[in-house]
């Protein structure tokens, strides 16, 4: 009897053993998930999304440019296309169904035309751009090449410091095309830039890849290689809020599209008004200027 119960004594006691081993283990197991939580808790993501939304009527070479700008952008969201072009403040909407907090309106116009409006959605500002000279990443067909969803570097010339509005748009632009810190679709690479220029009150978009230096080559040096897309923007006008709001800054010297070519077919129809009255003006000659009968004209006749 006394051998068994010793027995039993000891399975008891190592059995006890086992069981406060997995308990340990549990709690350190416990404590390591705490600890992650905790870490990814302070690891604080900013969550910046960009909604891509087309308007009816776009043409095939704009919709090839929003999405190449798609493809420089991880963080992005996209929409159908919207019909009421006049209701702008439906976007809003639209931005908080997605949750987004940006947003990128291709509106297209008579003739072609693409005006760009960039905000910041919901309480703004947005700014309106017309858009010139688009030439595609298909149509440009460069050597650069830069690998989906890796990090650019924002390049932006001097000139965005000396004015208010060109600061702002400076902001805007930091916020939509920079790519958001510990983002799931992002990667860790920096291997593409994209630069804003100012000439002539324009703004000059390009993208080029980064060939950094090679350290194994000799006279090897770090070079910029144009990928796509190109095109130029023009600030028309920025509103206090997202889509509506005050007119905080108007450039006053541009003049649209649909002006340009009403002053042309007045000039068309002032061209076609002065032959009209030059017309005039040599009947009137003719009927003044009347030859009188000559006697002798019947002389020679038989």
């Amino acid at each position: 009897m006394s051998s068994t119960s010793s027995e039993d004594y000891q399975e008891n006691s190592s059995s006890n053993e086992e069981m406060s081993n997995n308990s340990s283990e549990g709690e350190e197991k416990l404590s390591k998930r705490e600890e992650r939580s905790l870490k990814q808790r302070k690891m604080k993501r900013t969550k910046q999304k960009v909604l891509f939304l087309p308007s009816r009527g776009i043409t095939t070479r704009q919709r090839h440019l929003m999405k190449d700008l798609i493809s420089l952008i991880p963080h992005y969201k996209k929409d159908s296309k919207l019909k009421a072009k006049n209701k702008l403040k439906m976007i809003n909407e639209i931005c908080q169904i997605n949750s987004c907090n940006n947003c990128l309106f291709f509106e297209s116009r008579k003739n072609n035309e693409l005006y760009l409006w960039a905000a910041k959605v919901p309480r703004g500002p947005s700014i309106r751009f017309h858009v010139l000279n688009i030439h595609t990443m298909s149509e440009l067909n460069m050597i650069g090449n830069c690998l989906n969803g890796s990090r650019p570097i924002l390049t932006f010339d001097k000139a965005f410091d000396s004015q208010p509005h060109y600061k702002l748009a400076k902001e805007l632009f930091c916020q939509i095309f920079a790519t958001p810190k510990r983002h799931p679709c992002s990667k860790p690479f920096v291997d593409h830039t994209l630069s804003f220029t100012l000439i002539n009150d324009k703004i000059w978009f390009r993208n080029y890849q980064i060939i950094w230096k090679d350290p194994k080559v000799k006279d090897s040096e770090t070079r910029l290689v144009e990928i796509g897309p190109r095109f130029v923007l023009k600030m028309v006008r920025i509103m206090a809020g997202s889509f509506s709001g005050v007119t905080i800054y108007k450039d006053g010297a541009w003049v649209s599209p649909n002006e340009k070519r009403i002053q042309l077919k007045k000039e068309k129809q002032q061209k076609y008004q002065k032959k009209l009255l030059e017309r005039q003006k040599q009947r009137k000659r003719k009927t003044k200027n009347i030859l009188p009968k000559n006697e002798l004209q019947d002389v020679f006749k038989d």
